[in-house]
């Protein structure tokens, strides 16, 4: 159906889809049923929304808030006991890190990341979430194979 629109499917991530408008780039990528829309500017998803709903019957969820089962609605503001602020950075620290072959945890590490100066117990449910999450999917993530010539 994205095919029918001008998109191209991902070759190494297949439920990523990219359409090139103008000088900038629209993606999409594909869960189930739920679409994640993003692109440099809102008038391109805009767009690409009524195309969808021209098509589909479609509810517009609006901003995401809520992805890979953690709904993020944490705040620096938390009122929520303090947790060891060591062992929370260190697993972030540690997970930053696997965000370089697992860029489906990227904006949920980004999200985490800004509460490492003062954790929360709210904060350290949606890190243990996000580990569940990497448990359960240990066998996915991008491989960088040596080539000769590569300097590495």
């Amino acid at each position: 159906m994205l095919g029918e629109l001008g998109f191209t499917r991902c070759a190494t991530e297949h439920v990523l889809y990219t359409q090139q408008r103008g000088k900038e780039e629209l993606i999409v990528g594909v869960y189930v049923d739920d679409l994640i829309i993003t692109g440099a500017y809102a008038e391109d998803i805009d767009s690409f929304k009524h195309e969808m709903m021209a098509r589909f019957r479609m509810n517009d969820l609006g901003t995401l808030s809520y992805y890979l089962d953690i709904e993020l609605k944490l705040t620096k503001a938390s009122t929520a006991a303090r947790v060891d602020a060591t062992l929370y950075r260190s697993i972030i620290g540690g997970l930053r890190y696997l965000v370089h072959t697992r860029p489906d945890i990227a904006f949920t590490v980004g999200y985490i990341s800004r509460f490492m100066e003062d954790p929360r117990e709210d904060h350290w449910v949606a890190v243990k979430q996000l580990l569940h999450y990497v448990k359960g999917t240990v066998d996915q993530g991008i491989v960088f194979p040596k080539t000769s010539g590569s300097g590495l």
